[in-house]
């Protein structure tokens, strides 16, 4: 499988609204395995098609130790929220090292397709929770920083556009 780029905020291309898939088919599952790879070797816990630059509706979560509860959410959408909210601390992908408190409802019903295009529904609390909604807000063309201040986005976005320069006048 290939190992897939991760856009950095604040590329606009996290801005991006992803569009349903028609049909899951090999290129889908295909797009599945690269962006599980891309995800462990991160390390992390979720990705959403649209960090990788594919603006369709694919999540792949996995939040167990070992790595071997990969959970693939196609055309998903969160059709109940708990009113209770719980704030976590979140990180991403495409917010290298840096991580701050959002606060979010505490359960979610999610209703995708899975691997195999069959539709399922999943109730998830806790950490399976936080990840699902960060990840469909990046379908959204949501990243995480938008629930911050406009002063902790903006020392943000400097920031990692200082290590992107930086990053770019070592090649």
């Amino acid at each position: 499988m290939a190992l897939l780029n991760v856009l950095c905020y604040p590329d606009p291309r996290l801005n991006q609204v992803a569009k349903p898939v028609a049909q899951v088919d090999a290129r889908i599952k295909k797009i599945v395995a690269d962006m599980a790879d891309t995800m462990y070797e991160a390390p992390g816990v979720g990705l959403a098609a649209t960090q990788v630059d594919i603006h369709e509706r694919i999540v792949v979560i996995d939040i167990s130790e070992d790595q071997n509860d990969l959970k693939v959410f196609i055309n998903p959408e969160i059709i109940w929220s708990s009113p209770e909210k719980k704030s976590w601390r979140e990180g991403c992908l495409s917010v290298p090292d840096f991580y701050d408190e959002v606060e979010r409802p505490s359960q979610v019903r999610v209703k995708a397709l899975d691997i195999d295009g069959k539709e399922f529904e999943l109730d998830a609390d806790g950490l399976l929770a936080v990840c699902l909604q960060h990840e469909l807000d990046h379908l959204q063309g949501k990243v995480f920083v938008a629930y911050l201040s406009i002063l902790k986005r903006t020392r943000i976005s400097q920031k990692l556009k200082k290590r992107a320069k930086e990053f770019a006048g070592e090649r």
